[in-house]
C-alpha cells in the first residue's frame, strides 16, 4: 500500500489531510514536528512526504535538508505546505529539492492532484530505474564473473562452473573410499572418472613485469594467455585466479580430445602428458618491440575426487604441488602426492595443540577497527577482530590460526568468547556515556548452524544488559549456501532477536547478485578487493557502483571495506556509501585505544 507521511504541527490540519488520504485508500503516517518527521521518514521510508514549513524544533526546510543527505530518503517526493507563499519562498524551497509547494488554504482536489502527479512521476522514475538495471544486468554479471584484462572467467566463475561439472557425479564420488584396495579411486585406473585441476603461475613474472613496466607486463600476460588457450583449445576451461595464477580444469574426455592429443591411458597420465605439452609451449620466447622474453611457467596438478572432495581442497593440493617446485628454474610441473604434506604437518599439529589451550590460558585478545559514517564522519561501529598472542611464537596471524580453528571445531568456542567480550566492551562504553556505538562480530559457519543460536544470544544479551540492536553479526556467503532454506530461517530467527545481519566480503562468493534478494540482510559490506585502487580499475568501479545502487534499492546499508587511500575514499563517498572502514582511518586497535578515539571530538575529517 502507498504510504504518505504528514509532518504538520497543527493538529486540525494534520487530521484533515489524514482523513482525506485514508478515504482515497492511502496509508498514512503522522508526525507532529520536524524531528519526529525525520525519524519516521528514515524508518518507514514513505512513498511521499507532505511537510509544513513553519514548525517547532526543526522547520520544514531543515527536514528536507536532512533527508536529502540520506541515500535512502533523498528520492522520496517532498511537498511543502505553508501559508507563506512568495515567489522567493517557493524558489528557495525548490532549490532545496522540494517537488512541489502548496499554499494554505488549499482545496482537497488540489492536494490530491499534486499527490497523484508526484506519485505517478515516482512510479515512472522507478520503472525507468528497473529497466536500466535489467539492461545492465548482463553487463554487470559479465564484469563480476570475468577478468577485465584477459576476459577470462574469474574465481567466481570457477567455483560455479566446477560445482556444475561435478554435480552429476557427486553421489558416485561420495561413495568412493580412499582405501588403496578400491580400484575405482586409483589414479592409474582406466575407468576412473575424475577431473584434472592444474594451477599455473609464471616464474619470475614480477621481475619481468618490473622490467617491462605496467603496460608491457599486461601485454605479455595477454600473449601468454593466448598461448595457454592455443594449447587447451577451449577458453572456458581456463580461469584467472589472481594476478599471477591461472587454473585449468579438464575432464578425461576433454583431455583426450585436446588439440595436443595426449595418449589415452588414464587420467593421471593424460594430465601429466598435457602438462608436458603446456610446459613445452612456454619454452619458446615472447617477442616485444625491443627484445625476446622467456616467461617460464610452473604447474601443480591435482585430481578430483582423489585429492579432494571440493574445489578448495583441490586448489590447496595443486598449490602445494606447485609450490614444491618453486624457484627451481621454471617450465616444470608437479603432480600432488601426500608426501608433500610432511613438510608442513608438524607445524600445523603444533599450532592445533597450542590452540586448544589458548582460550583457557587467556592468549586471545579482541582488537577493534572503526567504521565511519560517511555523512557525519563519526565512528558508528567497531568490528571486533580476534588476535592470538602465542607465548612462544608471538602474534599468530588470523589467516593461519582461523582455518585451523574452523577445521578442528575450536572456532565455536573462540567465536562465543569474542561475542562475550564484545558485550562486555559495549557495557563498558555505555558506562562512559558512549552509548551510540555498535559492535560487528564475525560469525563462523559452525556458530551460525547451531540449533539454539537465537536463544544463546538472547541469554547473552540479557546477562550483560546489552541492546541486541547494537550487535551486528557478519556472515559470508560460503556460510549460507550449503542449505539456503535453513539459512534463511536461521537469519529470520536472528533478526527476531533484534540483531542486525551483515553480508561480509560481498562480491567474493558464489552468486552474490541473486543472494541479495533471498536473504534478509540489513547491511552489505563490499569486499576490499573491489575497493583497492578503484580509481585505477574501471571494472571494479563499475561493479562497486552497481552494488551500491542495488543495495540501496533493497534498503541495505552499505559499508566499504579496505579503504586505504584518499582516492578510494573519494570514490566511495561520491557514490553514497553509508559507512567506511579501512587503514586510511585506523588499523585494528586495542579497546583502550578505541575508547580514546570515541572520546576525541571529530577524530576523522574528510
Amino acid at each position: 500500500m502507498t504510504t504518505i507521511l504528514i509532518i504538520e504541527d497543527e493538529a486540525a490540519i494534520r487530521e484533515l489531510i489524514s482523513e482525506l488520504l485514508i478515504l482515497e485508500g492511502l496509508d498514512v503516517a503522522e508526525a507532529v514536528n520536524g524531528r519526529e518527521g525525520i525519524a519516521i521518514a528514515q524508518s518507514v521510508l514513505p512513498d511521499l512526504i507532505i511537510c509544513d514549513v513553519m514548525m517547532p524544533e526543526i522547520d520544514g526546510h531543515g527536514v528536507l535538508q536532512t533527508l536529502q543527505k540520506n541515500p535512502q530518503t533523498v528520492t522520496i517526493p517532498f511537498i511543502f505546505l505553508t501559508a507563506k507563499g512568495t515567489r522567493q519562498d517557493v524558489r528557495y524551497a525548490m532549490n532545496l529539492g522540494a517537488d512541489d509547494y502548496l499554499i494554505k488554504p488549499f482545496a482537497n482536489d488540489e492536494l490530491l492532484e499534486v499527490i497523484q502527479i508526484r506519485l505517478k512521476k515516482k512510479e515512472i522514475i522507478n520503472q525507468q530505474y528497473i529497466e536500466k538495471l535489467e539492461e545492465n544486468k548482463e553487463k554487470i554479471s559479465h564484469l563480476l564473473y570475468h577478468d577485465l584484462l584477459t576476459n577470462l572467467p574469474n574465481q567466481l566463475s570457477l567455483r560455479e562452473n566446477f560445482e556444475r561439472l561435478i554435480a552429476p557425479h557427486k553421489n558416485q564420488s561420495n561413495n568412493l573410499s580412499s582405501d588403496e584396495e578400491n580400484p575405482s579411486l586409483s589414479e592409474n585406473s582406466t575407468d576412473f572418472y575424475g577431473i584434472c585441476l592444474i594451477i599455473l603461475s609464471f616464474e619470475r613474472f614480477s621481475r619481468i613485469n618490473d622490467h617491462l613496466g605496467y603496460e608491457g607486463g599486461n601485454q605479455l600476460l595477454k600473449e601468454a594467455v593466448d598461448r595457454i588457450q592455443a594449447t587447451v583449445g577451449q577458453p572456458g576451461a581456463i580461469t584467472r585466479l589472481n594476478s599471477n595464477e591461472f587454473v585449468i580444469v579438464l575432464t578425461p574426455s576433454e583431455l583426450s580430445n585436446l588439440p595436443s592429443n595426449p595418449s589415452v591411458t588414464n587420467l593421471k597420465d593424460n594430465s601429466i602428458q598435457f602438462s608436458k605439452i603446456l610446459v613445452d609451449a612456454f619454452s619458446s620466447p615472447f617477442f616485444t618491440h625491443t627484445q625476446e622474453i622467456i616467461c617460464p611457467i610452473i604447474l601443480g596438478i591435482a585430481l578430483y575426487p582423489l585429492h579432494g572432495a571440493n574445489l578448495d581442497q583441490l586448489l590447496q593440493c595443486a598449490r602445494k604441488a606447485k609450490d614444491s617446485i618453486k624457484n627451481q628454474g621454471g617450465n616444470l610441473y608437479q603432480f600432488y602426492h601426500p608426501s608433500l604434506e610432511k613438510n608442513t604437518s608438524v607445524n600445523v599439529l603444533d599450532l592445533e595443540r597450542d590452540l586448544r589451550h589458548a582460550l583457557e590460558r587467556n592468549e586471545f585478545v579482541v582488537y577493534y577497527q572503526p567504521q565511519i559514517n560517511a555523512h557525519t564522519r563519526q565512528i558508528v561501529c567497531a568490528e571486533a577482530l580476534v588476535r592470538w598472542d602465542h607465548p612462544k611464537k608471538g602474534r599468530i596471524s588470523p589467516y593461519i590460526f582461523i582455518p585451523i580453528a574452523e577445521a578442528t571445531g575450536l572456532i565455536q568456542g573462540i567465536g562465543e568468547w569474542v561475542l562475550e567480550k564484545s558485550c562486555e566492551q559495549l557495557k563498558s562504553w555505555h558506562k562512559l556515556g558512549l552509548d551510540s556505538i555498535r559492535i560487528a562480530v564475525n560469525l563462523s559457519a559452525r556458530q551460525f548452524n547451531q540449533a539454539n543460536l537465537g536463544q544463546w544470544l538472547t541469554d547473552l544479551f540479557q546477562k550483560h544488559g546489552v541492546n541486541p540492536s547494537q550487535i551486528e553479526l557478519e556472515l559470508t556467503e560460503s556460510t549460507l549456501v550449503d542449505d539456503i532454506p535453513r539459512s534463511i530461517e536461521q537469519l529470520h530467527q536472528l533478526k527476531s532477536v533484534g540483531i542486525k545481519v551483515a553480508m561480509d566480503d560481498f562480491g567474493t562468493g558464489y552468486s552474490s547478485l541473486s543472494y541479495l534478494q533471498q536473504f534478509p540482510f540489513d547491511i552489505l559490506k563490499i569486499d576490499q578487493c573491489f575497493i583497492q585502487k578503484i580509481d585505477q580499475n574501471p571494472k571494479n568501479a563499475a561493479i562497486a557502483q552497481a552494488i551500491i545502487t542495488m543495495a540501496h534499492q533493497l534498503n541495505l546499508r552499505v559499508v566499504a571495506e579496505g579503504v586505504e587511500t584518499t582516492e578510494e575514499l573519494t570514490f566511495v563517498h561520491e557514490n553514497n556509501c553509508d559507512e567506511i572502514q579501512g587503514y586510511l582511518f585506523s588499523e585494528p586497535i586495542t579497546s583502550e585505544e578505541f575508547t580514546q578515539l570515541l572520546q576525541t571530538e571529530n577524530p576523522f575529517s574528510f
